[in-house]
């Protein structure tokens, strides 16, 4: 009896948001896995960095996409379609913030939020599902976060909103494609050690217990795990389990009252 490995399921899996942070850790524990790649993102050159080290592994392919461009998602699958490959697991990761209150960003910068956080999200996954429906073990991976679990706060007038319909979208897809055998996953990490605060500009800021942060490398592996075993919700660290679980217990006004107490720790208002 051998034993080898089993090697995985034929496809690649498609990261957006590749070029850091959780992206990049999913990208990198896939490799591991011996599961071929798709990255993308908008920094051509950390893609290419991480490609580079990554094809010691696993193929890599890298396609360069804008997911603020409406016509990005239809040409990222195109591309795919030219170059003939075929994806099997679709990681929806690419995301960002906007600091301060609704009024305090343009409407075009809104805009193009919603186009990252959620149209390019359904699309790229209505799209992108016949070919992962066919492949037998199809895998959708939705980076989500532990916003969507909580009352949203004081400056995530569309980020918390946006982070929910992922966890909802996800609920709902792993229902409609549980009978062709693709796992749905939404991740919903807290905070995690990434650039996401470096471009909010709430680093300085941040205000929250060392022992709440995770590591990204964590939070990918939580993520695929989970995602494996045909988990809807994954939300990994013990301690964030355990402060959902008491969430749920808590009357909305009073959980609602918590997060405008502690709203002003995590992000720059107006």
């Amino acid at each position: 009896m051998s034993d080898a490995t089993p090697a995985p399921p034929a496809g690649y899996a498609l990261v957006t948001g590749a070029s850091s942070g959780i992206g990049e850790q999913i990208a990198r524990e896939y490799a591991k896995r011996g599961v071929p790649l798709v990255l993308t993102a908008r920094r051509v050159d950390r893609l290419q960095a991480l490609a580079a080290e990554l094809q010691a592994q696993v193929p890599v392919e890298i396609v360069a996409a804008d997911l603020a461009d409406p016509a990005a998602p239809e040409a990222l699958v195109a591309e795919l379609e030219r170059r003939g490959v075929k994806i099997r697991i679709l990681v929806n990761n690419a995301g960002y913030g906007l600091p301060g209150r609704y009024r305090s960003s343009d409407w075009a910068d809104h805009s193009d939020f919603l186009r990252v956080m959620v149209t390019s999200v359904c699309e790229l996954t209505w799209r992108l599902l016949p070919s992962i429906r066919t492949s037998g073990q199809g895998r959708v991976l939705n980076v989500a976060s532990f916003a969507a679990l909580m009352p949203a706060a004081d400056g995530q007038t569309l980020y918390a909103p946006a982070k929910a319909f992922l966890l909802k979208f996800s609920e709902a897809l792993a229902l409609e494609n549980a009978d062709k055998g693709v796992h749905v996953t939404a991740l919903c990490p807290g905070f995690t050690y990434s650039e996401f605060h470096d471009v909010t500009g709430t680093r300085a800021r941040m205000r929250v217990s060392p022992t709440m942060w995770l590591q990204a490398t964590e939070v990918a592996r939580a993520a695929i795990n989970g995602n494996e075993r045909g988990d809807v919700l994954v939300v990994p660290g013990w301690r964030y389990r355990v402060l959902h679980a008491i969430v749920k217990l808590l009357p909305h006004r009073l959980a609602l009252g918590m997060m405008a107490r502690n709203s002003r720790k995590v992000r720059p208002l107006d």
